[in-house]
Formats: C-alpha cells, sequence, structure tokens
C-alpha cells in the first residue's frame, strides 16, 4: 500500500511513578532474541419475422449494501527496511525519539531506528527483540486514532489488537508502548531489558464518530468483468387465434416486471452503521456486452442489496392465417455479472474532521439484460369451420 501522511500521535506525559520489575523467565519465542538486560523485541427458438416495439421502465433504487470485509484501514506491514509515512507512532519523550507501533508474530511493542532492525517486545516475565516484524500503518492517513484510558486488562470498543482471536491490544504509558493483555488483565511494557507491568495504562482506538460517509469517482474494469448468462425463462404467453377465412394482423402486448439486484462490495474502510451515499454509473448488459449509464446519486443503506423494479413490454405484430392458432412466448435473457472497481471515499467526523481514502471491490448484480419476442409455428384450429 502507499502511503500518504505521517501520523504522529503525542505521547501523555503522566505524574513520575515508580516501575515494578518482573524477574521470573518464561519460554522463548522462534525466531524472537531474548537480551538479558537489555531492551527486548517480539507479523456467465428461432425468431419468426416480426413486427416487435420494446420498451423497458425502470423504478428507482430502493436499497443498498457495500460489505466490507476489512473494517478500518489499519494494516499490519511487513517492515523492509523503510518506514511508510503513515507508521503509527508515538514520541516517546524519555528518550527524545519516534517510537513505531510494531508486532511479531501476534505480540505487540515498539520499534525504534536507533536500536536496529527489531521489534521489541514484553511477554510476563522476558523482553525479546523480533525480526521479521510488521509495522501498524494508517493507509491514506485516514483513521482517526485515538489513546483511551483503561486499567486492569480490560479495553475500550474498537481498540486495535495484534491478531483476530488473540487478547493482545496494543497499549501505552508515559514510558513507552507495550501490550495489554485482556486474558492477564495487565499492560506489559520493555524497558532497558526489563519487563514493567501495570494495571492502569492507554489502549489505542479507532473513533467511530462518523457522521457521513460519501462514495464517487467510481471506475469499473470492463475488461477483467465476468459474465454469466442464465438459460432464457419464458415470462409470460400469449395466443392469437384467427377464425375468420382471411388473414389478420394482430398486434399482441406483453409486459413482466422483474427484480434486478445490485451490490457492490468493497475491501475497504466503509462504516458499516453510517448511511452513504454513492455517485456511480450502473452496469447493464446486453447481448454479453457491458454499458454503463450515466453516474446517478442515492443513498445506500448497509446491510440489504440494491433492488430495481423492472418492466419490460413488447409488442408484436403478427400476421395469422386463416383458422390457425399462434403463441407468442415473452423470453426473458438474464445474466450474473461481476465486475472489479476501483473509487474514492470521503468521510466527515462528528467533529467535522474530514478524510479521504481510495477503495477497491467487486460490482455484482443479476439483471435482464434483454427480452425477446418469439412466435411458434402456428398450428390449425381445432374444430374450425371450413373457409368457402
Amino acid at each position: 500500500m502507499y502511503l500518504w501522511v505521517l501520523l504522529l500521535l503525542t505521547l501523555w506525559v503522566l505524574s513520575s511513578a515508580s516501575l515494578h520489575d518482573i524477574d521470573n523467565s518464561i519460554e522463548q519465542r522462534n525466531d524472537a532474541t531474548w537480551i538479558p538486560g537489555k531492551s527486548a523485541n517480539r507479523s456467465m427458438l428461432t425468431d419468426q419475422p416480426l413486427s416487435v416495439t420494446k420498451f423497458r421502465q425502470r423504478r428507482p433504487v430502493h436499497s443498498s449494501s457495500f460489505k466490507t470485509t476489512i473494517d478500518t484501514n489499519l494494516e499490519w506491514i511487513t517492515f523492509k527496511h523503510a518506514i511508510p509515512n503513515t507508521a503509527v507512532s508515538i514520541y516517546n519523550r524519555n528518550f527524545h525519539r519516534t517510537d513505531y507501533v510494531c508486532k511479531y508474530k501476534c505480540d505487540t511493542g515498539f520499534y525504534t531506528p536507533k536500536e536496529g532492525p527489531y521489534c521489541f517486545f514484553a511477554r510476563k516475565n522476558r523482553v525479546y527483540r523480533g525480526f521479521p516484524f510488521e509495522l501498524l500503518v494508517n493507509r491514506d492517513n485516514f483513521e482517526i486514532l485515538e489513546w483511551k484510558d483503561n486499567s486492569s486488562g480490560k479495553v475500550p470498543k474498537n481498540s486495535v489488537s495484534t491478531c483476530p482471536g488473540e487478547q493482545i491490544y496494543v497499549g501505552m504509558n508515559k514510558y513507552g508502548l507495550g501490550n495489554v493483555s485482556t486474558k492477564e488483565k495487565a499492560f506489559y511494557l520493555p524497558w532497558k531489558g526489563k519487563v514493567y507491568t501495570y494495571t492502569s495504562y492507554k489502549v489505542l482506538t479507532t473513533n467511530e464518530n462518523i457522521v457521513s460517509q460519501q462514495i464517487d469517482d467510481v471506475r469499473y474494469n470492463i475488461d477483467n468483468a465476468k459474465i454469466l448468462q442464465y438459460p432464457p425463462e419464458v415470462m409470460r404467453q400469449t395466443t392469437i387465434s384467427n377464425y375468420e377465412c382471411q388473414p389478420v394482423v394482430k398486434t399482441s402486448s406483453i409486459s413482466k416486471t422483474s427484480q434486478v439486484e445490485r451490490r457492490w462490495d468493497t475491501t475497504s474502510s466503509v462504516a458499516v452503521t453510517v448511511t452513504t451515499s454513492i455517485e456511480a454509473g450502473i452496469p447493464d448488459v446486453f447481448s454479453a456486452s457491458i454499458e454503463i449509464s450515466t453516474e446517478v446519486s442515492f443513498g445506500l443503506t448497509i446491510g440489504t442489496t440494491v433492488t430495481e423494479s423492472v418492466t419490460d413490454t413488447v409488442s408484436v405484430e403478427v400476421t395469422v392465417l386463416p383458422n390457425q392458432s399462434c403463441v407468442i412466448n415473452m423470453l426473458r435473457y438474464k445474466y450474473k455479472v461481476n465486475i472489479p472497481f476501483t473509487g474514492r471515499l470521503r468521510r466527515t467526523y462528528g467533529n467535522g474532521n474530514i478524510r479521504i481514502t481510495s477503495i477497491t471491490g467487486k460490482y455484482n448484480g443479476i439483471q435482464v439484460g434483454e427480452v425477446r419476442a418469439v412466435v411458434n409455428r402456428c398450428e390449425p384450429l381445432d374444430g374450425s369451420k371450413p373457409c368457402p
């Protein structure tokens, strides 16, 4: 990921407190080095010739959904000897340096360039240094990050954890960065090769006081679209019978309303609790080719799929010979389409702060691409009177 702006989280300066040394030892982790007495580390019929008129009417979009697989723009990125511009950091006043939030496997601690290419972390009774490790980055500086007070292994809502299912969270106190273990109900700080434990600490969280979100600049990658065509369906059938002794020309109009489903899925940070507006063209499939409509704006309600009512009307003019009956079928050709897209997400927070980031995702739609009128072979009428 390409990152824009360095986020500096200023370290709170608290009143001085004594450090509590923990001397017991624990088992050393693989690929991590225990440093005694020093710092530590821990990442898709044939048409008879006819006169056919087609008409399609659409009703407005009713609801829609952005399904997200990642809740925030926070990412753990493997350290490659260069610090990303938006790596999450604090200024450590005790050492007059910038410390970066890092993790080795699922243990979190700090990285600082002056101490070498290692992530220093603490586990209950010992300090480690780990390599390779990962840095926490805030892509596009999109998320508002806050340090919130807590104690005794508790963490606030939206706290930043190291690994799914683990009970380890990014924490700090006035001495530096460490980890909060909810299982062990403590905050562990690596300090000059020793582990110190605290019951009071701050936990890194994301701000979810979001007022509005807007998605625009949506661009579809048509070249990589996937189209699946379903077998044609008979939507409606009508019969025209001629009991006269001369050919007749009759017109039959057939209408059918269908529900079209559309959904935009994204792997980016679209908050699921906030109504989002979107400005985008709508993909339509015609004879297995894709056309994008002019841009329209509508609101998104997270948790549902875009639904649209489409009414197709086909008017057929057919010549029916004497004492014959012709059956006209209205066939619907339905398509399933999957199109990658990119876009821009603009988020406004309760404090007036506006953040912008790029998003990627896939458009998924099931829609009626074409409607046809097909006249089957005309048959003689049963019981009809012979013509003179």
